[in-house]
């Protein structure tokens, strides 16, 4: 730690950020860290004087604050100027929560501010869990919405607001005393986790993790069976491993299952108006799972900041959509904005036939020539998926992208028009694609599944035809 140290050159913020956590206090085998942990919590307290370097933002703090807590509720000894600087941290986030920037910020400030005030004893104290309180009664309507989603619409931070909603629970029966007077908010936490914990499961793959729509990677927030364990011991279950079909109409996404695939669906506003900060252009993407492989995958995230790679990730061509001109259907920039917004329009899904549909377009276009709208139709049957899509203007040129996994291994079946090709899966099992409309072409790109992380991969553009593509993924039943 000597050689990085608490702040400065040579790090980029996120990173700084995550080392301010704390977060390795409660992952796995943390047990055996114990003696480290203790020096580098005395560490961070000699190193960090109050209100100085990045340790010290809002965000930053709230979760530093959450960690101690929880590590030392798990039976490790706080060493007492820890717990003094504990009571600093608490005063000093008091008067700095981020109203300006809501969301995920705003509730995790909270969430610190009720841990503290109900492991401190006391007239301060109980302000801060007052004040904590005060903030969730409104955040956790606004931010859950009624199918279970995140109002954000990203998956990773979903799983973090329902980490969030667990930890509360949590707290609220280990310190039964000062959450006596808040039983009624206390029992709608309860009535909202499992609506929550349906949607993580409806939006994870046959792997147990989740999709990636807008900002999601891996490693950060907790894995599904993490989440699976700590909500049955809380008295919740997840839902069974074959999951069936599933439409979130709130929050926008549809689930399409059958024995052996997975489709997860993007027929969603980019987020709340107020709050697109961790938005991507990636409207009318999908994912898709075969035989339990991942297949088809969004971007991923591997960093944050305002750097080309990060608006690069952001972009349409990075997700499973389609392009109209190389432009972005939302127009992201700046790291953590967006400005005009593709809006999901004409939305119909049929999940009760013997062929499941869903179908929807978006508006994002309609500052090109001729206004254009994307459509897209998706039908899944026992043995394949198809996809159509369509552009309502011929003013445009339009591509369709379909990336598929690194650990697949590609093959052109058609050399000439690369309109049929053979993916086979690390199992030995075959997925075959081919386009009835359309000009394929096989290149290359990256996923990201984890911050600071980029794997090669193949993307199959789809050049639309007279404004129209189809393209069919299919295997052996």
């Amino acid at each position: 730690m000597k050689s990085f140290g608490w702040d400065g050159e040579g790090k980029g913020k996120l990173w700084r950020y995550n080392q301010h956590y704390f977060d390795d206090l409660n992952a796995r085998g943390a047990w055996s860290r114990k003696t480290w942990h203790e020096a580098l919590l005395m560490d961070w307290v000699a190193q960090n004087p109050a209100g100085h370097g990045s340790g010290w933002e809002p965000y930053p703090t709230s979760l530093r604050i959450v960690n101690w807590i929880k590590w030392s509720l798990a039976g490790n000894h706080l060493p007492p100027d820890c717990i003094d600087n504990l009571a600093v941290q608490a005063r000093w986030l008091m008067k700095r929560l981020e109203f300006h920037l809501l969301g995920n910020h705003l509730f995790a400030n909270a969430k610190a501010l009720v841990f503290v005030g109900a492991f401190f004893e006391g007239v301060e104290s109980g302000k801060w869990l007052a004040k904590g309180m005060q903030i969730l009664s409104c955040e956790v309507s606004e931010q859950i919405l009624d199918d279970g989603g995140h109002f954000e619409r990203s998956t990773m931070y979903h799983a973090l607001a329902l980490e969030d909603m667990l930890d509360l629970l949590n707290l609220s029966q280990l310190y039964s005393k000062p959450f006596c007077r808040y039983g009624d908010q206390i029992r709608e936490w309860r009535k909202k986790i499992p609506a929550m914990i349906d949607w993580f499961k409806a939006m994870s793959h046959p792997d147990g993790e989740i999709g990636f729509f807008n900002d999601s990677a891996f490693e950060i927030a907790p894995a599904g069976g993490e989440i699976k364990d700590y909500s049955s011991k809380l008295g919740f279950n997840l839902r069974s491993e074959k999951e069936s079909c599933s439409w979130m109409k709130q929050s926008g996404y549809v689930r399409l299952a059958t024995e052996n695939a997975v489709a997860l669906l993007d027929m969603a506003p980019v987020g709340p108006n107020y709050l697109p900060a961790h938005a991507h252009a990636d409207t009318l993407s999908f994912e898709l799972s075969v035989f339990g492989q991942r297949l088809l995958v969004n971007s991923g995230t591997s960093c944050y900041g305002t750097s080309n790679e990060r608006l690069r990730q952001r972009g349409t061509p990075a997700h499973n959509t389609v392009t109209l001109n190389e432009e972005n259907s939302s127009d992201v920039w700046g790291g953590f904005r967006v400005a005009r917004r593709a809006r999901p329009i004409n939305l119909e899904v049929d999940l009760l036939g013997q062929i499941k549909r869903a179908q929807a377009g978006h508006d994002g276009y309609e500052r090109l020539d001729g206004k254009p709208i994307h459509n897209r139709r998706w039908e899944m049957e026992e043995d394949n998926l198809t996809v159509i899509d369509t552009v309502s203007s011929k003013k445009v040129y339009s591509y369709a992208r379909f990336h598929f996994h690194p650990n697949l291994t590609i093959e052109v079946l058609d050399k000439t028009s690369q309109s049929e090709g053979l993916i086979l899966l690390p199992s030995g099992k075959q997925v075959y694609w081919t386009i009835s409309k359309g000009e394929g072409r096989l290149t290359d790109s990256t996923w990201h599944p984890v911050f600071g992380t980029s794997l090669l991969n193949k993307v199959l553009s789809v050049k639309l035809d007279d404004s129209q593509s189809k393209v069919q993924f299919f295997w052996a039943t």
